[in-house]
């Protein structure tokens, strides 16, 4: 096979919940996809998943539903076909034979989504032509969220079909591809369910609780914050105890075996049905009491549960409030308490562990920590662990425990290192020595771009970087990207640079959230000191700094991801255009500590409102009202799909599938729009006025008297009434953006002076919630 065709028609065999939320996700990325089971699947399940599977519900349509019985031959009309039936290789085998072989198109592709059957054993029980074009693409659940895609081919599967299968799921359907082999429970499974039973071993030795174990296990030392057994909950014991169970089983020749054999309580639990999080008691369960939810956890020496002590170790304690996951590992590891013991023997034996399945499971270091951080949501895998510990001291320190150490481990002094501005790893075995990391063409890595001689100016807070093609990058990288005076005046300096310079700008960054807004912390410590002088300078900056990027001479692309929220999400709304990740998360939040968006964002919602209304020539007051309480709600969206209908996102702006690609596709953007750009002119609009106000304010009483919103809730709204509507003037007046700033600005400093508000932004700084008073 010479090249794999285009894929558009998927059809997903079995509809149960890994089935149904794969087809959702495919239709997410705008696939036509046929869904098939048995009797023929009702799509409200899949609408009404939790989480959401869909970005939209409208993204149902997209997906038909049948039975195997009726509706095989509608097969002949697809380019992929996924099966997704009960792991159980006689029913695979018998799905294979009668439903699809005869039903199959010459040129589609077959896989299996096995979490471990073995794909040669599939492969060989199919015809012999049809073997090149089948493989496994095994997604992790639930598939929308979970990054990790494991594609294994069998001895027969076209390295053609492997290539193409691997750009079309990373590109279109977004996900992040390892290179696994035909072992057991492939690479992630292999090694994140051999970290549990191990964890769990060591917990019965150190007599310490499953509360004490996640207090370790997570965030402390570079892994998620579900930690061991709140993953074990949100998996699924049931699905834990088959994964390590099919582990034991087909692992004959493993050395560490036996650490697969769970303990007894596990069984006991799985059969008392306290499965997790879909059961509602498992490890850990809450319990609504008067004085809100209380959280128990699984006492194993006696089987029942126990109210949560919230435990705290000093190494732990000492961890807490560092960024920087590899110095976070390193400081519990030098810890001297239980904490300590219990992070450095599971993670001793995990990472031995992993370096011995070499080339057993994936041909390189790579694939393994690609696993571990998509599928499991480590922080670093395990041989990017190796490095933060550093390999020679960690084979000391194992050593003195008397443990055996591969002298192939001990020859090696790190698994990574950049070199002429490429990520390279320490390949093992046959060839040993650097290799260039693979990396897809369209990965654009800031880190590495700003070593190798992409950066053009820095502060603390925020870099200017240059992207190549004239492009300049403005990156915020402050804690959670909040925004201070710092990135402010660094925003400024990179549009000036753009237009000097270059043809355009990329504002994005690869941290956890793009941006979480203004630093509250800053502005609670100015309203409590009463310098309003300094908080007025801060709003002007902020006006300054998102106006500069709307007013640019060359286009500016905004490219956010994850949370983007208050003075992030403004940024975004100047933008000439937005490049979105698909999970983009982003509001005008304002309102939840006792303030309005005053960089703009009210500004720019009324004047949206008002070009809706111009251009069709009918009444304003919906536009205006669905934007209002846009703000109002402080709504946060979903996904990227909902930014359009919310008004953030307008024609032209497009949506991202891998983050991967997210930078490049802005750039692609930028210089699609610098070929013909011409920068706005000032804009002017017809204000509603305070007729339309007084209709929101009638609204916001009738809220209030149904007890929906508190009596402060209705002061903010009509703080944003007057904003939106254009202040105090009749219908229709022309008003221009500078006199909606000014609107902003004098709502704002007149809620920064209200006790409430104060009381509302301590609260989220204290609890991260909005306080109701």
């Amino acid at each position: 096979m010479e090249r794999m065709e285009r894929i558009e028609k998927v059809a997903v065999l079995g509809a149960g919940v890994m089935g149904g939320t794969i087809a959702a996700h495919l239709a997410n990325a705008g696939l036509e996809v046929l869904l098939l089971d048995l009797v023929t699947p009702e799509l409200d399940a899949i609408k009404g998943a939790k989480p959401a599977a869909l970005f939209v519900p409208a993204v149902a349509a997209r997906i038909r539903v049948g039975n195997f019985g009726a509706d095989a031959a509608k097969l002949r009309e697809c380019d992929w076909v996924l099966e997704v039936v009960v792991e159980n290789m006689a029913i695979k085998k018998k799905l294979l034979a009668e439903t699809v072989v005869p039903n199959l198109r010459p040129g589609a592709i077959l896989s299996s989504n096995t979490s471990g059957l073995s794909v040669n054993e599939l492969a060989d029980a199919l015809p012999e032509a049809l073997r090149p074009r089948f493989l496994v693409t095994h997604f992790f659940n639930p598939p929308r969220y979970m990054r990790l895609l494991e594609i294994v081919p069998s001895r027969h599967t076209d390295p053609a079909v492997v290539a193409g299968m691997a750009e079309f799921l990373s590109r279109r359907v977004g996900k992040g591809i390892v290179f696994g082999k035909d072992t057991p429970n492939f690479i992630a499974n292999r090694i994140g369910v051999y970290a549990i039973c191990n964890a769990m071993r060591h917990m019965v030795d150190l007599d310490l609780t499953v509360e004490e174990v996640d207090a370790v296990a997570g965030t402390a030392t570079a892994r998620p914050r579900s930690a061991c057994f709140g993953t074990a909950d949100l998996v699924g014991l049931d699905t834990l105890r088959h994964v390590a169970r099919n582990s034991w089983e087909l692992l004959p020749k493993d050395e560490e075996r036996d650490v697969f054999r769970l303990p007894v309580f596990v069984d006991t639990m799985v059969e008392k049905g306290q499965l997790g999080n879909k059961a509602k008691r498992g490890f850990f369960r809450k319990e609504k009491g008067e004085g809100g939810s209380q959280r128990f956890y699984y006492d194993h020496g006696t089987g029942e549960y126990v109210a949560s002590k919230k435990p705290r170790f000093a190494s732990v304690e000492a961890a807490k409030g560092i960024d920087d996951p590899a110095k976070r590992l390193e400081t519990v590891l030098s810890g001297h308490d239980l904490a300590a013991e219990l992070a450095w023997r599971n993670l001793r034996d995990t990472l031995l562990y992993a370096f011995k399945r070499i080339p057993e499971i994936a041909d390189d270091v790579v694939n393994v920590d690609r696993a571990m951080r998509w599928g499991f949501n480590w922080e670093l895998g395990p041989f990017e662990m190796l490095d933060a510990i550093g390999v020679p001291r960690f084979v000391e320190r194992a050593r003195r425990d008397g443990i055996a150490v591969p002298e192939a481990l001990a020859r090696v002094e790190r698994f990574y290192r950049e070199e002429g501005g490429r990520t390279q790893f320490h390949a093992l075995g046959e060839g040993a020595g650097w290799r260039d990391a693979p990396m897809p063409a369209r990965a654009v890595d800031l880190a590495i771009l700003k070593r190798s001689g992409g950066l053009v100016d820095r502060t603390a807070g925020a870099s200017i970087l240059n992207l190549g093609d004239g492009v300049f990058g403005l990156e915020f990288h402050t804690k959670m990207n909040a925004i201070g005076a710092d990135v402010l005046a660094t925003a400024q300096r990179a549009v000036k640079r753009a237009e000097a310079e270059g043809v355009g700008l990329v504002i994005a960054n690869q941290g956890a959230a793009f941006s979480v807004g203004a630093n509250l912390a800053l502005l609670a410590a100015g309203i409590a000191e009463g310098d309003w002088d300094e908080i007025a300078l801060m709003v002007r900056n902020f006006q300054r700094a998102t106006m500069a990027v709307k007013r640019s001479k060359v286009p500016v692309v905004a490219a956010p991801h994850g949370l983007a929220l208050g003075g992030g999400c403004e940024f975004c709304l100047h933008a000439t255009a937005i490049n979105a990740h698909a999970e983009t998360y982003m509001g005008l939040v304002e309102l939840g500590v006792g303030l309005l968006p005053a960089a703009g964002g009210t500004k720019e919602l009324a004047l949206r409102a008002a070009a809706i209304a111009e251009q069709y020539e009918i009444d304003p007051s919906p536009f205006v009202f669905r934007n209002f309480m846009t703000i109002a709600t402080a709504r946060v969206s979903t996904s990227a799909a909902e930014l359009q209908a919310m008004g953030f996102m307008r024609h032209g702006d497009a949506i991202t599938m891998n983050p991967d690609d997210l930078i490049h596709d802005a750039k692609q953007k930028v210089l699609a729009l610098a070929v013909n750009y011409r920068p706005p002119a000032a804009a002017e609009a017809r204000a509603p006025g305070r007729s339309v106000a007084a209709s929101i304010r009638t609204q916001l009483w009738n809220m209030r008297q149904g007890g929906f919103i508190s009596e402060y809730d209705e002061h903010l709204g009509q703080a944003v009434a007057r904003v939106i509507t254009g202040g105090d003037v009749p219908a229709g007046t022309p008003v221009s953006e500078d006199y909606l700033l000014e609107l902003e600005r004098e709502a704002f400093m007149s809620l920064c002076g209200e006790r409430r508000t104060l009381e509302r932004i301590q609260h989220m700084l204290k609890k991260g919630k909005p306080l109701r008073n």
